[in-house]
């Protein structure tokens, strides 16, 4: 049996994986942590990982940038491996992170959905046979009225998919609304929608002569991140010291 901590238990990530594994027979939550101890659980709740004393095999963090510096400190002090869940972290941080991997295992992923993790490797094997062919390709990413950032991480994730199978030849063009002048071959459109209470919508289109071919994927709900994260921490749980991220789990 498989004992995981989640950081940040008592957000709505931390929630919907509590639900996720409550009847899961490989893997069940020895602790949670979490600064707002508002929500009544089957685990004992600490208000940071350095008071926590339950034995456990990994960290699932759904928590905030903002306490990520003692997590990944405590993490690499008792050799913890931890599946970082958690975005928008400095510069400062993800050299911490970099640093954490050096003593345990460490898993991130711009995007934690099983389905778009193996979207990324199909798009590498697309692009193989597509772009040589000289189809233009563009990325289209749609979210709801309250995500803050554009273009999302998921869709530059996807577009340094295809710019990877390519030895990175392209470069993005994010607006064209100031340009007078034809699409060059060199580059990956990347639009962003928003509106409403989209979950997370991605396209990549490629187009050619007189033909399109589309990969898409779409989350309903967000359930498909806490399955990930789910999924990664079976994998990561035993694993040496080390950076990993979800192409890793995607393999077994």
């Amino acid at each position: 049996m498989i004992k995981m901590i989640i950081h940040g238990c008592n957000g709505k990530m931390g929630q919907v994986v509590t639900n996720l594994v409550k009847d899961d027979a490989e893997i069940e939550i020895a602790a949670g942590v979490d600064t707002w101890q508002g929500i009544r659980n089957p685990y004992p709740v600490f208000s940071s990982l350095r008071e926590c004393d339950a034995e456990a095999d990994v960290v699932v963090d759904f928590s905030t940038a903002a306490a990520m510096d003692d997590m990944l400190q405590v993490c690499k002090e008792r050799r913890l491996p931890v599946v970082l869940c958690t975005t928008g972290l400095s510069e400062a941080q993800l050299q911490l992170v970099q640093e954490t991997a050096k003593e345990t295992a460490v898993l991130r992923s711009a995007n934690m959905s099983l389905g778009i993790n193996l979207l990324m490797k199909l798009l590498k094997e697309a692009a193989s046979v597509l772009a040589e062919a000289g189809y233009d390709i563009e990325v289209v990413e749609k979210h709801h009225n309250r995500k803050l950032d554009a273009p999302s991480g998921t869709a530059l994730a996807l577009a340094d998919s295809v710019n990877e199978a390519m030895d990175g030849r392209y470069t993005y063009v994010y607006d064209r609304s100031q340009r007078r002048e034809m699409r060059h071959t060199d580059e990956i459109g990347i639009s962003s929608v928003r509106g409403g209470t989209i979950v997370g919508q991605h396209d990549v289109i490629f187009a050619g002569e007189d033909e399109v071919i589309e990969f898409s994927h779409t989350a309903y709900s967000k359930a498909v991140f806490a399955k990930g994260a789910v999924e990664a921490a079976r994998f990561l749980a035993g694993k040496p010291a080390g950076m990993y991220d979800m192409s890793d789990v995607i393999r077994l």
